[in-house]
C-alpha cells in the first residue's frame, strides 16, 4: 500500500471517529498570510519553531514593542513616558537592524 493510502485511511478514520470535529476556528478560513510572507528560505525552520511553541528573534521583539506601545498609550507620568519612549526607540531601532542584516545575507 502506498504511503498516500496510508494517510488516507488514517485520515477517514479520524474524521469518523469525530477527531477534528471540535477544532479551534473550525469553520474559519486559514490564514496563510504570515507563512507567505515569510521568506522562502526560511519557512521552514519559522514553521518548525511555530509548531514546538518557540518565536523567532523577530517575532520577540515585535511582541515587546506592541506590548511597549500598549505601556505608552495607558502611561501619564512624563518621566515614566520619557523612558518608556527611550525603550520603544531601542527595540525599535533593534528590530530594523535586524531585517537589514536579514536583507544583506540574503542578497550575499
Amino acid at each position: 500500500m502506498s504511503f498516500e493510502k496510508i494517510v488516507e485511511a488514517l485520515i477517514k478514520e479520524a474524521q469518523e471517529r469525530g477527531d477534528f470535529d471540535n477544532l479551534k476556528g473550525k469553520g474559519q478560513p486559514i490564514d496563510l498570510n504570515a507563512y507567505f510572507e515569510t521568506p522562502e528560505d526560511m519557512r521552514l525552520a519559522y514553521s518548525a519553531l511555530k509548531n514546538a511553541g518557540i518565536v523567532s528573534p523577530e517575532v520577540e521583539l515585535l511582541q515587546e514593542i506592541s506590548a511597549l506601545k500598549e505601556r505608552l498609550a495607558s502611561t501619564y507620568e512624563e518621566a515614566q513616558r520619557s523612558h518608556v519612549k527611550k525603550l520603544l526607540r531601542d527595540k525599535e531601532l533593534q528590530f530594523n537592524l535586524m531585517l537589514e542584516r536579514q536583507k544583506k545575507h540574503r542578497k550575499g
